[in-house]
């Protein structure tokens, strides 16, 4: 999993409520388990017309916003289904941070996991980051997850709790089996005793 120091890009504003898995990622892209190529699919259903054209309304179609690297979202966000399948397409788009007030919980869990950094800000904060956002390409925040600070185009800072140890583990590029291997020769060293102690097995 790639570390996640400092983070500097364009935020993509999305005032939507109640943004689902399903909306995230629908259906018909889950018949894969690769992690790659799923961007295709981020918002497919808001980001192009039953046609395949695009929908130059949505957002991440506006050219000030096409590889945006955070997005401002609204009100819990990546509710609804576990499907993992979420944060990948995320990933793959290139989005490595969600700024919201709530997350759907499975979401926020899994998006740990897969190197993406979920933050909760306060309401009044959100309306702040969605300004911030709309200014385009010229206005980038910088996410700072060392100092745990959101730094805004204009000087301003905001900052956001994070568990320890999920901090640790972004910093680190650590997934779970990242965390595993960290703990590898422990590992080998049991396997050793324990097949001194029994070679019949």
């Amino acid at each position: 999993m790639e570390k996640f120091t400092v983070l500097e890009g364009v935020a993509a504003p999305l005032k939507v409520v109640n943004v689902d898995t399903d909306m995230i990622i629908p259906k018909q892209y889950l018949k894969t388990i690769k992690r790659t190529g799923l961007g295709k699919g981020l918002f497919s259903e808001k980001r192009f017309n039953d046609d395949g054209s695009e929908n130059p309304d949505f957002v991440l179609n506006k050219p000030a916003y096409r590889n945006a690297k955070i997005l401002v979202a609204g009100d819990n966000f990546g509710c609804g289904s576990s499907r993992e399948h979420a944060p990948w397409a995320l990933l793959d788009f290139g989005i490595r941070c969600v700024i919201s007030t709530s997350f759907g919980d499975i979401f926020y869990n899994n998006s740990f996991k897969n190197g993406i950094l979920p933050i909760r800000v306060t309401p009044e904060e959100l309306e702040k980051l969605f300004d911030d956002a709309e200014r385009g390409a010229n206005a980038t925040l910088t996410i700072d997850l060392e100092k745990q600070e959101i730094r805004g185009p204009d000087g301003g800072v905001i900052t956001f709790d994070i568990d320890p140890h999920r901090k640790h583990c972004l910093l680190n590029g650590l997934d779970d089996i990242g965390l595993t291997m960290v703990k590898k020769d422990k590992i080998d060293s049991y396997e050793r005793k324990v097949a001194e102690a029994r070679p019949w097995m």
